[in-house]
């Protein structure tokens, strides 16, 4: 596949946004704490951690193998991480909904700072 200037764009912002690895997001979707948090149409999964699963499938692929619905999703969770960094508490970050929705998404903001 060739890559327009938008999709390695796209490719590069996803892969900043998301800093945690496969096997570490797949674990912390298996926490009480990523399952309760987020937005949930009819009281199922939320749409982050829904969101978190299809993240792990796409970090498993290689670039090449990345289809045009994945390029899609990974503006999605570029757009949600840069969102909601900028709408941090100013408190007690380490065990707030707002770092655990963003872990669901892929990033863990206390990876880079404290928190």
């Amino acid at each position: 596949m060739d890559w327009t200037d938008e999709q390695q764009d796209t490719w590069d912002e996803f892969r900043e946004a998301v800093n945690m690895a496969p096997k570490e997001l797949e674990e912390w979707l298996d926490t009480d704490d990523s399952q309760r948090v987020g937005s949930k149409e009819g009281g199922g999964e939320s749409v982050g951690h829904q969101s978190g699963r299809r993240i792990v499938e796409i970090k498993r692929k290689t670039k090449d193998e990345l289809t045009g619905s994945d390029l899609d999703h990974m503006q999605k969770v570029v757009g949600y991480v840069h969102r909601h960094m900028a709408q941090g508490p100013d408190s007690d970050r380490e065990t707030s909904d707002w770092r655990y929705s963003l872990m669901n998404w892929g990033h863990d903001p206390c990876t880079h700072q404290d928190c």
